[in-house]
């Protein structure tokens, strides 16, 4: 039957050995959120020491405001940094966990503008004795900088409609991602009214000049990590593509050579943002991760017909000229900690896998499924790692039904009877890693041993 078993099993695994220490660990996270807490402490002390008492509900409303103001416009700053793509911060935190807190954060920072607003407009219209409309219009017209805050406001809003999740599936990733530029604009257009209206800033040269450093790190963490860095790399590596491998029914390994590539330093697991300069295609940049581990001899991707862009690839030709932004992401073998892996990997998730597969130290078992036997792309390349290393593979095909293995705690439990004391790496369609979280879960696996990325940005 098209030579599929229900298990291809290798000889027995050989003892292994500690996985290095390495940047992925639990404490990470926890820096990082408490350096962003800490800053948004310092933000309200900025408030405190400026305020010496709040009086009736006019001086509740504005002061409100105020605190809503400076929050809103420390979280611009912090929306900024975290989507700068840092090379560091991506692998200590990586790339899923970095987006989850960009979405939030830019959920909070829309809230707080549209608190910000009402709460201020409100006030000064208390504290005049006008109407809210009429004071609108006083401060839009006649207070500094504030047609452009106005033109800012308007940018935001634009851009939470389009990241609200009904609104996303119907613009296309692209048109998303240069849409969402307009926020770089609308953080430059409400600068200047933060300082030339916020009574924080008036006459305190310590807080304005703090809030420029703020702001222009920010700046240049964004135009070094996400305009400059790319244009050294792709002039630094000359990367091209050496050649296009068809591995299964609608997925081809694309080759690609370059120079000095021990420099880029990419681990096993990771991903670059890739673009080809080939006709239609040199306007995207989508992520595809390492099929194989980097080397001097080149770098592989390999890649699913799911869209316009992936099939494209397919019809590259030798010597054209690449563009890639990283490496990127945490799946990589430095987050291992127990000495010996689980790979779970599902249809074209079993790229970062099989180069996780060949690298990470000790023993490993890897588990993959697809749809039939002819989907199992790089299978003659699992079986020689397996056979070499002294590795497991499981194959599991929905069709024949009879080679199907369920995505179940008792099926993982039964297949690697030490599940609940391995790391677990895992990359596959959205369907399929909610059902293995599940199943780990069930069969005992801590959370922080379960490594994923979804590559949904």
């Amino acid at each position: 039957m098209a030579g599929i078993t229900r298990t291809a099993d290798a000889p027995a695994a050989h003892p292994h050995r500690a996985a290095p220490r390495g940047p992925g660990t639990r404490a990470a996270p926890l820096v990082a959120q408490s350096v962003i807490w800490a800053g948004a402490v310092a933000v309200l002390a900025l408030w405190w020491s400026d305020t010496p008492s709040v009086v009736g509900l006019a001086g509740w409303l504005t002061d409100a405001g105020r605190i809503t103001g400076l929050l809103a416009g420390y979280a611009c700053a912090v929306l900024v940094a975290l989507m700068a793509r840092i090379p560091p911060l991506d692998r200590a935190l990586g790339t899923d966990r970095l987006a989850r807190w960009h979405a939030m954060g830019g959920r909070y920072t829309i809230s707080l503008v549209l608190a910000h607003t009402l709460l201020i407009l409100w006030g000064y219209s208390l504290t005049g004795g006008t109407g809210i409309v009429n004071e609108t219009r006083t401060v839009v017209l006649n207070y500094p900088d504030m047609l452009k805050a106005t033109a800012a406001f308007f940018l935001f809003l634009l851009t939470a409609v389009l990241s609200a999740r009904a609104a996303r599936r119907r613009v296309g990733y692209e048109t998303w991602h240069y849409l969402h530029f307009a926020t770089y604009a609308a953080i430059f257009l409400a600068f200047g009214h933060q300082l030339a209206n916020g009574a924080d800033f008036v006459g305190n040269q310590p807080a304005r000049l703090a809030w420029y450093g703020l702001y222009l790190g920010a700046a240049a963490l964004i135009v070094w990590f996400r305009f400059l860095a790319p244009v050294r790399a792709a002039w630094r590596h000359r990367l091209r593509v050496a050649g296009v491998c068809p591995e299964a029914p609608g997925v081809v390994s694309v080759h690609i050579t370059g120079r000095r590539l021990e420099e880029l330093a990419a681990r096993p697991g990771q991903f670059f943002r890739w673009r080809f300069l080939a006709p239609g295609l040199w306007w995207t940049a989508n992520p595809y991760s390492l099929s194989a581990p980097a080397g001097s001899g080149g770098l592989r991707i390999t890649v699913k017909s799911v869209g316009g862009h992936s099939a494209a690839l397919a019809r590259l030709t030798p010597g054209t000229r690449i563009w890639a932004e990283g490496p990127y992401g945490a799946l990589i073998p430095e987050r291992a900690r127990a000495g010996k892996s689980l790979l779970l990997a599902g249809g074209v998730g079993i790229t970062p896998m099989r180069a996780l597969f060949e690298t990470l130290p000790g023993d490993t078992v890897l588990v993959y499924w697809a749809r039939s036997p002819q989907d199992l792309a790089l299978r003659g390349e699992l079986d020689a790692i397996a056979a070499a290393r002294g590795a497991r593979v499981h194959y599991s095909v929905d069709t024949p039904a009879e080679y199907r293995l369920p995505l179940s705690a008792d099926t993982l439990t039964r297949l690697v009877p030490d599940v609940a004391r391995r790391d677990v790496y895992l990359c596959g369609p959205p369907g399929m890693t909610e059902a293995a979280r599940k199943a780990l879960r069930a069969a005992g696996v801590p959370g922080a041993r379960v490594h994923h990325e979804s590559f949904a940005f």
